[in-house]
């Protein structure tokens, strides 16, 4: 039950920051907010997934921050119903959308993992007795 409400009470926070982003960063030409949402998600889940890859499994903190708060923040549905509405309307602007999202999305989760790994290695070797 613990693992229920640490991924609930994550979803809850980071799907109330979407909507906040996305109420400050509105525009109609292109989908900037849930862009900028993805990319950053990416990022940090990158991160926390290449730190926990080192570091010690904290299945509570991961199910809050990763499946919550990157699961809330994140979002793929509207992702695809902007695509959508952007090839009703300008076909090329929608190409673009994809084309930079997927490829933001892959580079700052890559970048994420090596940093996360990093960051837990630096950990690491100061937690250790020289």
């Amino acid at each position: 039950m613990k693992g229920y409400s640490a991924v609930f009470l994550g979803g809850a926070l980071g799907a109330c920051l979407r909507y906040g982003l996305n109420i400050w960063i509105h525009t109609d030409q292109f989908p900037a907010a849930t862009w900028l949402e993805n990319a950053a998600g990416s990022l940090l889940l990158g991160i926390l997934t290449g730190f926990f890859m080192i570091r010690a499994k904290k299945p509570l903190l991961s199910a809050f921050l990763g499946t919550g708060f990157c699961g809330g923040f994140t979002t793929m549905s509207t992702f695809s119903k902007e695509t959508v509405m952007l090839m009703q309307a300008q076909s090329s602007l929608a190409v673009l959308y994809m084309t930079v999202s997927l490829i933001s999305g892959i580079c700052l989760a890559l970048i994420g993992v090596l940093a996360g790994q990093r960051i837990a290695g630096i950990h690491r070797r100061k937690e250790q007795p020289e």
